[in-house]
């Protein structure tokens, strides 16, 4: 699975709904209405890359109210429960 975090510019007065038009595209699994630089901040879940283009280029782009975005793809996922799970194999 690749993942991506979109951040997104949006029309001030728009973003309730530019953010559920997001949320309602194939592979977008969530999106974060947020304080600081960006509006909003989407979670794009895809299986190959070239999905990636149909989904933020060919959708997510020219949602309305959608100025700008910026997009990271993540490598590895941490977290708590992963290491917690780590440490604790062969204890039992």
């Amino acid at each position: 699975m690749i993942t991506a975090i979109v951040m997104i510019h949006a029309t001030a007065d728009r973003i309730p709904e530019t953010a559920q038009a997001i949320a309602e595209l194939d592979g977008v699994t969530e999106v974060y209405s947020c304080a600081g630089d960006v509006d909003l901040i989407a979670m794009v879940r895809v299986r190959e890359h070239e999905d990636l283009a149909d989904v933020i280029a060919g959708g997510l782009s020219r949602v309305p109210g959608v100025r700008d975005t910026s997009t990271h793809i993540a490598f590895r996922s941490y977290s708590a429960q992963d290491t917690d799970a780590a440490f604790a194999v062969g204890l039992d």
